[in-house]
């Protein structure tokens, strides 16, 4: 278990931005979490939503506080899981003068996001992100919800937290797993918005960024700045904030159905976006070869096989369909993408030809 020194030593807080979204205003902090959470709360009452993972490792981070403990794991983001949290609220007398934080990666962040929403008819939310994939992308920008049998997200809502705090000690205990799955995501930023992050991540790896927190923090504050462009620019999805879901669209359908870690699945949907951009976009096939090595140095896979009609069948399922099309991110170059109206032939196409060369 690891102990915060809470009464040790004081370790000061900082304020890294404020972002007003069209539904709401998001202040970002780093620091010691533990020593400031009261003015970070303004001495407001508090509950806490945290998976059995975390509590194992920073049951000290929760004593004397409110809490509900959740079975760690992809498969529990879903209905019944998120009723058993309004039921412990309930039970712990939760009224709506209380601050909902969720303590964890995505999934936590995700249900917490959701259930705050629901609860009372919306409880405001916080994060305290404690995974590098939280970190740079599923607690940033409002999106939440829960999983419907094998359908990622298909439940859930846009709505902001009132601050996410970044206090890198959590990122002690990340599993070698987790690391990967998190610049699975800070890929995904280089292939679409800046190719200058891949050029950065070619020139070194996981150990360096482990080892030298400035030079990560500084890889996470360029990734949520991205994120954070694209969700103001469009917060609800209509047009541009499409672009963040490159390598999502087969990577979900892939994920569940498979029980990959989503940073894993999301590695593989962005090879086989890739192939797409090839023969779509004419990107050349160096770029596509630039993301593959990237991917297998950071501990990704680049290859996978799975069975074409089961992931077809997921996809044409995905709320992002329309008929017999789909909105595909490709790309035209290493550092830009485009929404392309593509259907299904074409993508069931690439996907049987990717899998029968994994």
């Amino acid at each position: 278990m690891v102990q915060y020194p809470v009464e040790a030593i004081v370790l000061q807080y900082s304020m890294l931005r404020t972002i007003h979204f069209p539904s709401g205003t998001t202040h970002y902090y780093s620091g010691s979490a533990p020593v400031h959470l009261r003015e970070i709360t303004q001495n407001r009452k508090v509950v806490f939503i945290t998976d059995e993972n975390l509590y194992r490792h920073y049951r000290s981070f929760f004593e004397q506080q409110k809490l509900v403990v959740i079975p760690a794991g992809e498969e529990y983001k879903n209905w019944e899981t998120a009723k058993k949290i309004v039921d412990e609220l309930i039970a712990q007398e939760v009224d709506r003068t209380y601050l909902v934080i969720g303590v964890g990666g995505g999934m936590i962040t995700d249900l917490t996001g959701f259930v705050s929403a629901i609860y009372m008819r919306g409880l405001d939310t916080a994060f305290f992100p404690t995974s590098l994939l939280s970190m740079v992308d599923a607690a940033v920008g409002g999106k939440n919800g829960v999983n419907i049998g094998l359908f990622k997200n298909l439940a859930g809502t846009i709505r902001q937290p009132e601050f996410i705090f970044y206090d890198a000690r959590f990122l002690q205990t990340l599993s070698d797993a987790e690391w990967s799955n998190g610049f699975a995501e800070i890929i995904k930023y280089g292939c679409i918005f800046d190719k200058s992050i891949l050029e950065e991540l070619a020139s070194h790896d996981i150990s360096f960024y482990r080892n030298n927190s400035q030079s990560l923090e500084l890889l996470i504050d360029k990734c949520v700045s991205l994120k954070n462009k694209t969700v103001l620019e469009d917060e609800h999805e209509k047009n541009i904030r499409k672009l963040l879901n490159f390598g999502h669209t087969t990577g979900h359908a892939i994920e569940n159905q498979y029980r990959l870690a989503h940073g894993h699945a999301v590695a593989i949907g962005m090879m086989i976006a890739c192939k797409l951009s090839q023969e779509t976009m004419r990107l050349p096939e160096t770029a596509t070869e630039t993301v593959r090595t990237l991917l297998i140095n950071y501990g990704l896979p680049a290859s996978f096989h799975y069975q074409t009609k089961d992931v077809m069948q997921l996809l044409k399922a995905d709320k992002k369909r329309s008929e017999a099309m789909i909105d595909f991110i490709v790309l035209t170059t290493l550092g830009k993408a485009q929404i392309r109206k593509t259907s299904f032939e074409e993508i069931e196409a690439v996907l049987s030809r990717f899998s029968e060369n994994a």
